[in-house]
């Protein structure tokens, strides 16, 4: 990764990172054995990496390493090929599905679009099988520049570092994201060194300069290892003013420095060398041949020979290698785009038995339309998309519509890269495609398309009805014109409104309306996703029927999972949704795919809080929330820290509480959320009540069920039939409670919702009348209730309670005993509190 000299200089004054390293590689480091290493360019992360591989070697761990390179940061599985092909003999002991998987998305077989996690999952089983009761290590540089897929792969490895044994540690430039460096690993900063390493250093390689020459380097290289070796010699070659005109990055001046050694090679060498630098694969054969074709003459290795004497290369057996990243970003610099574009198509006259990898080059040599070029890109992002590689195929389609003469057929390809960005839940690139697609003449599918997209993240005012109406015409439309399946999505993204805010019966029929045009759909879960969120309650019962002909256990799409999940929360099934939920969250997690795992951690939130699995429901709501974040999803973001909000008020954190209600209801205004505002005065009243502000609760709930409200919401209102009943006894409020009480009644004839009925059982005990209320109490116990954890438990205080003040205390006291120890055992401090009271009066 780097030479001797540049090793032994970037590890002077690195005793911290060198501790660091050591405690991953044995085993001490409590946060597991994977570890990321951030810094500029040059900082000595490099250095790092090798005298991590030298002590990994040293403790007979067996060692994996790839490094990227940014020609080649698009071509699926590049960096993980690189990693594994040392050992891909050693696939057999590989179960077979992950086996052909793997294969499949390095191209080495035919077959079905491999998943992702099968992918990861063979990888996984394949370097655990190496250690033969030794440690594995897996070590990437210049992470930054590492395909998407590979990515994928190492964050799937780093999330299970510490079970199964492996050290996995990549270095990445400052500024980079990418979904390795966004798990959560342990992040190890690479700064400076300090100024008595830096001048130790300087001394060892620029001893001959003056004393102020020597110091303004010293200021000039910020305390950066490649630039202490490197500058110098820059200063002798300039004669002591390489520094002058415009300030540069000192990675921009170090990359002049090296792309400047470049124009004294001999001519050959120096296409060998820029070939090179365009090229992924780095095999000597291979440079040499796109050499011949770039230099129009024979070349043999020996013209390689004054590029490692200048200390730009490397040759390691059949592989160059540069000598620094900042090697190969220099040469490239210095050189004209005409010459990068000759050695691309070059290296693509040469990769006549690597269709894929000769596309790409030939798209890089170019600069103007061509459509040939162009309809071979699509062919490759098909290749892509076969073997499981959705980043690139995106990177693709948009270099094929740059290339794309028609205006019509560059929207489309954009618009097709945007649909492959929405599955991958990426909202920020989904924005970027739109935008350069509608510059072009789109026709009337695509133009729905563009409406469809904006809808998927949209950040509009969800309570516009006429918007409604609008994609509901669009979607006839689309339907009409023989695309059913972008009917459907704008229908959902019509329905999604009707969620977010009151919008209206009439908009909300109309979703239903146009849903029933659609023969044969009714199985998707796009549709039935619609329905339940368009209408709730009216179509609860219809909801109901179609999750119930679908086969959990053969679903595997995480989206798919995602929609179904969305449909049983909205109708208030929250078991289902919970089986749902959990199945969608953990192939999200698998696929990398951060933007839609946000959309299910919100989700999940509410109905793990539903059910009683508050731990769980606190770290989905910190998690979900920073994801939304991230991902560029306001709506989501909001929802996420209003259930937060909930979460702490029912565990007794009212300030807290109150201060999350707060921020999430200035944004729900903001965007005319009533769903969210429902939300935000649940968690109010909550929040009030565990204060002992009884009076305040009740009018926080009943805002809910007020259909004048700001906060009414249909089905938000179920989650509060609880907590309205409870308060309502308290502060004298029963007849008003018994009035909202009869019309649930009416609307629990209308649809089955599990959550609603449960709730419902609950109320009608503790507001009944004083003859009718054990028998209320012994129905409702009756039930099963088992998926209801929470609702049990409060059921079982409020009857204890009621049989303690009816004088029968040795009947209440089993009761009053079992909430409480639920109750506690939940983290529901408030209302454990209250068994312990009713029993301290028995």
């Amino acid at each position: 990764m780097t030479g001797p000299s540049m090793a032994m200089s970037a590890l002077t004054g690195r005793e911290r990172e060198l501790a660091v390293l050591d405690e991953v590689l044995d085993g001490t480091s409590s946060r597991g054995g994977a570890l990321v290493l951030v810094g500029e360019a040059g900082i000595g992360k490099s250095a790092l990496l090798g005298e991590l591989e030298r002590r990994a070697r040293a403790r007979r761990c067996r060692v994996l390493t790839t490094v990227g390179v940014e020609a080649e940061a698009q071509l699926p599985f590049a960096g993980l090929h690189q990693l594994l092909q040392p050992v891909l003999r050693s696939l057999d002991g590989v179960p077979a599905a992950e086996r052909d998987a793997l294969l499949s998305a390095f191209g080495m077989s035919d077959g079905p679009r491999p998943e992702g996690f099968l992918i990861a999952r063979a990888v996984l089983s394949l370097v655990t099988s190496l250690a033969d009761g030794a440690r594995v290590a897996l070590i990437a540089d210049d992470v930054q520049w590492l395909d998407p897929q590979t990515h994928e792969v190492l964050a799937f490895l780093a999330r299970r570092s510490a079970q199964a044994g492996l050290v996995v540690v990549g270095a990445a430039r400052t500024g980079h994201p990418g979904p390795f460096l966004a798990v959560g690993l342990r992040e190890l900063v690479v700064t400076g060194l300090d100024d008595a390493s830096a001048e130790h250093i300087l001394g060892r390689h620029a001893g001959d300069l003056p004393m102020p020459d020597r110091r303004r380097i010293l200021r000039e290289s910020a305390g950066n290892p490649l630039a202490l070796l490197e500058l110098p010699e820059s200063w002798r070659l300039s004669g002591g003013a390489p520094f002058e005109g415009a300030p540069l990055s000192l990675s921009a001046r170090l990359e002049r420095a090296f792309g400047g050694r470049i124009t004294d090679l001999p001519a050959q060498t120096r296409d060998a060398v820029l070939v090179a630098a365009v090229d992924g694969e780095n095999t000597v054969s291979e440079i040499l041949a796109a050499t011949a074709v770039l230099s129009q003459g024979p070349v043999s290795a020996e013209v390689l020979d004054p590029a490692v004497g200048a200390g730009l290369l490397r040759v390691s057996g059949r592989c160059v290698e540069f000598r620094h990243p900042l090697v190969r970003s220099g040469v490239l610099q210095s050189e004209p785009l005409g010459r990068r574009q000759s050695a691309n198509a070059a290296l693509a006259r040469v990769l006549v038995d690597e269709p894929y990898r000769q596309t790409w080059h030939r798209a890089q040599s170019v600069v103007g339309p061509d459509d040939d070029i162009a309809d071979g890109l699509d062919a490759a992002a098909a290749v892509s998309l076969k073997r499981g590689a959705v980043m690139s195929a995106i990177a693709t389609l948009e270099r094929a519509a740059q290339l794309t003469t028609g205006p019509a057929r560059r929207g489309h390809r954009l618009l097709v890269a945007a649909e492959h960005a929405f599955g991958l839940g990426r909202a920020d690139l989904v924005s970027r495609l739109i935008k350069a697609a509608v510059r072009n003449d789109l026709d009337e599918l695509d133009w729905a398309r563009t409406q469809w997209l904006r809808e998927i993240f949209h950040d509009g005012i969800p309570g516009d009805a006429t918007r409604v109406f609008e994609l509901c015409d669009v979607a006839r439309r689309s339907a009409q014109a023989g695309d059913v399946s972008l009917a459907l999505n704008l229908l959902l993204g019509a329905g999604m409104r009707c969620w977010w805010a009151d919008t209206g019966p009439a908009a909300r029929a109309r979703v239903t309306e146009v849903l029933a045009t659609l023969p044969g759909q009714s199985g998707d879960p796009r549709f039935i996703a619609a329905l339940a969120v368009a209408e709730p309650v009216l179509q609860g019962a219809e909801v109901t029927r179609l999750l119930d002909r679908v086969v959990i256990d053969i679903v595997d799409d995480p989206a798919s999972l995602r929609l179904l999940g969305m449909a049983a929360h909205a109708i208030g099934d929250s078991p289902r949704a919970a089986e749902l939920l959990d199945r969608a969250e953990t192939l999200l997690r698998d696929q990398g795919r951060l933007g839609l795992l946000a959309h299910v951690l919100s989700m999940q939130v509410v109905v793990r809080l539903e059910l009683g699995s508050w731990d769980r429901a606190a770290a989905a709501a910190a998690e979900g929330r920073r994801l939304a974040e991230d991902t560029g999803q306001p709506i989501w973001t909001t929802g996420t820290l209003v259930c937060d909000a909930r979460a702490q008020a029912l565990r007794g954190d009212a300030e807290r509480a109150l201060d999350l209600a707060g921020q999430a209801e200035l944004a729900a205004n903001q965007q005319r959320l009533n769903d969210l505002l429902s939300c935000v005065q649940l968690a109010r009243g909550i929040a009030w009540f565990t204060e002992g502000r009884y009076e305040a609760a009740y009018d926080a709930y009943r805002a809910l069920f007020d259909p004048d409200s700001a906060s009414y919401h249909q089905r938000e209102r179920f989650d509060a039939v609880m907590f309205l009943a409870e308060a309502a006894v308290l502060v004298g409020r029963r007849e008003d409670a018994l009035a909202v009480l009869a019309d649930l009644e009416r609307v629990a004839a209308v649809t089955p919702s599990p959550l609603l009925h449960v709730q419902l059982r609950y109320a009608r005990a503790v507001l009944a009348r004083p003859a009718d209320a054990e028998a209320q109490f012994r129905a409702a116990l009756d039930d099963d209730l088992s998926q209801w954890p929470w609702v049990r438990a409060r059921i079982e205080l409020a009857y204890g309670t009621w049989l303690r003040r009816a004088g029968r205390c040795e009947d209440a006291r089993g009761w009053l005993r079992h909430s409480h120890q639920v109750l506690g055992g939940l983290g529901a401090i408030t209302w454990a509190q209250l068994a312990r009271v009713e029993l301290a009066h028995c």
